[in-house]
């Protein structure tokens, strides 16, 4: 069908570019680069090393320094193992089968690491990651292939439009007192059972909450096991955490990214480990290692009699890894059999234990920001598919800069929202904003059916009467500048500082010894949120107050009291780049909940319909400001 066909030639020019710019990342950078940028560790100690399921052997890496730095290496990712002292020439590839903060074990297919690995100087780094593409490309061939297939291909045609939806007529006796009535009505439509649900929900209206107790009463009710994903590992974790709080069985497929001890409780490896049937195991795993070690003992200049010898001893290993292989396919099944959850990301909804399995009804929550092609993965397994999310908000990631591409941002999300309205459930009240920072998000991206809950309406700093801010630099000279590719304003972000000083000291005496607000500083371009940390590095007496700067993808499902945005375009053109991508603006503009001020240039950004129609809501509520107001010299 043209439909997939279309899909995966997108796809194809997203793979060419990402693993062209992976490569050039790899290839173009000196080692300390690569390991600041997170796809490189260096140096690297072997704490251990076994033989594993199909002869891999699984060793154990720790990090021995920048303990401290994020990174990119995700569970099931390819890297490779080099030595420092021949990088080029000494490196062997492996896969990642755990991995946290500062410990990550690589399962390689080989019986023991080559002999330049106990010289010393070892690191990984991060290669491409071809597998999720791949994962891709198989569920758009299997979709389209699977249409013609009456059972497994219904959902798909009903997807598509081939055939008739049912849409869920809802169960009314479900009612919730936590819950508002917008939440009620999204529960009970959840629970009907129609071919499709989709559950919008607009900035701090609840979406999460509403959604775990959709599905903690669906499975209540049912006793139906649900598999839960989500494009990120960290959203992902919300849900698996929330759900396993309410006392449901749920097991996470993949690691966690936020390492904790509750997290990893309901990861796999940790549930096998405790299995009644997993005792038996470890004493076979102890003789598996003993003969493996036997056999490690013998040099590579030995005769025939201690190569059969040597041969022996890893054959002995073998059996007895086929032993282990059969007990852990036991205690996988059952931890499977008996889950009501199982999460994972949308790729990992094709994880080896979970390839095969079919599940009544498939949740995929922050459905607008994933990718079509990976949201097909899960949709592939399921009889009925709830969505949730907000196509208003950030979009996926695009990272091919090719003209077609663009057509990726239109998400199946999007599509299913507009293709079949009566599946939507919308929520519409909102926990988070001041009536008045919320009221032009409303107006603009939800068609102004969004409104504030009487808690929040009227939220405000103390001792202040402007909740919403807009400071104009035009005129003032304050012009954009690129650096190695990399936006910023520099007058715009010391006047933000400034500006931000002034008002803390304000805070200081409004809030005495009580605990300050929270501020978060939002721009929408790396260069710009790079220049504000490093003023605000030399601050001092910031250390009490929970201060965050950070780009507006880095605040999504975030919020703070006080928000500035620092929007950076400035120029004659009137030009404002991705500043077009209204979805994005409106996430930054939903993110304060008592204040919000918007620094910005109108004379550049007032040629595009939002921002002017921006302006005019701040002049209409009095919160329009120059720059020439404060001491800018």
């Amino acid at each position: 069908m043209d439909y997939f066909k279309n899909l995966a030639g997108l796809l194809e020019l997203e793979l060419a570019h990402d693993r062209a710019q992976h490569e050039l990342l790899l290839s173009s950078r000196t080692l300390s680069e690569r390991k600041e940028l997170g796809v490189t560790w260096y140096p690297i100690q072997i704490s251990d090393s076994e033989l594993g399921r199909g002869d891999y052997l699984t060793v154990t890496f720790h990090k021995t320094n920048d303990l401290e730095n994020g990174h990119r290496f995700r569970f099931g990712m390819p890297i490779s193992l080099f030595s420092n002292y021949s990088p080029q020439e000494d490196k062997i590839q492996g896969t990642i089968a755990f991995v946290n903060q500062n410990l990550m074990k690589v399962s390689f297919r080989t019986e023991e690491l080559p002999e330049w690995s106990r010289k010393g100087k070892l690191g990984l780094d991060l290669l491409f990651d071809e597998n999720s593409y791949r994962e891709m490309k198989a569920a758009l061939l299997e979709a389209e292939r699977g249409i013609e297939d009456p059972q497994k291909g219904k959902l798909t045609r009903k997807l598509l439009g081939l055939e008739p939806l049912t849409v869920g007529h809802g169960q009314d006796d479900f009612d919730d007192v936590t819950l508002n009535q917008s939440q009620n009505q999204a529960v009970r439509h959840i629970l009907g059972e129609g071919d499709l649900a989709i559950l919008h929900g607009p900035p701090g209206t609840g979406k999460t909450t509403t959604l775990i107790k959709a599905i903690s009463v669906a499975i209540e009710r049912s006793g139906e096991q649900v598999l839960i994903v989500a494009p990120s590992n960290t959203a992902v974790d919300v849900l698996a955490e929330r759900l396993d709080r309410l006392g449901l069985n749920v097991l996470r497929i993949g690691n966690p990214v936020k390492v904790s001890a509750h997290l990893l409780a309901l990861t796999l490896d940790e549930k096998a480990s405790k299995h009644a049937g997993y005792k038996e195991v470890k004493g076979l795993e102890k003789q598996a290692r003993a003969y493996t070690d036997m056999a490690r003992k013998y040099k590579r200049n030995f005769g025939r009699s201690e190569y059969e010898q040597r041969k022996a001893l890893l054959n002995e290993a073998r059996k007895i890894r086929k032993d282990i292989d059969r007990i852990q396919d036991y205690v996988i099944e059952d931890l499977l059999d008996k889950a009501q959850v199982i999460a994972a990301t949308l790729v990992g909804a094709n994880h080896p234990h979970i390839r095969d399995r079919r599940f009544h009804t498939v949740v995929i929550d922050e459905a607008a920001q994933g990718l079509e092609p990976a949201c097909w993965i899960p949709i592939l397994k399921a009889d009925r598919l709830l969505l949730a999310g907000d196509h208003c908000q950030l979009p996926p990631t695009i990272k091919s800069e090719e003209k077609e591409s663009r057509q990726l941002f239109n998400t199946l999300f999007e599509k299913l929202v507009k293709k079949y309205p009566d599946s939507v459930s919308f929520l519409d009240t909102q926990y988070r904003m001041n009536s008045q920072i919320m009221s032009y998000p409303s107006m603009t991206m939800y068609d102004g059916m969004l409104k504030a809950a009487p808690s929040a309406a009227e939220w405000r700093l103390t001792g202040d009467c402007q909740p919403l801010v807009f400071i104009d630099t035009a005129g003032a000279g304050f012009e954009e500048k690129e650096d190695e590719g990399a936006l910023s304003n520099k007058e715009e972000a010391d006047f933000l500082i400034n500006h931000l000083t002034t008002l803390i000291t304000q805070l200081e005496g409004e809030y005495n010894e009580g605990l300050l607000p929270t501020i978060g500083i939002i721009t929408p371009y790396r260069g710009q949120a790079n220049r504000l940390k490093t003023l605000l590095s030399d601050m001092v007496g910031l250390s009490d107050i929970d201060l965050q700067v950070s780009t507006v993808d880095g605040f999504q499902g975030q919020e703070k009291d006080i928000i500035y945005i620092s929007l950076v375009r400035s120029n004659t053109d009137g030009n404002i780049g991705f500043l077009s991508d209204v979805r994005r603006i409106n996430v930054a503009l939903t993110r304060a909940k008592k204040k919000l001020i918007v620094i910005g240039d109108s004379s550049t950004i007032g040629q595009h319909a939002f921002y002017k129609g921006f302006l005019d809501y701040v002049e209409s509520v009095n919160g329009y400001h120059s720059v020439w107001e404060w001491d800018i010299i």
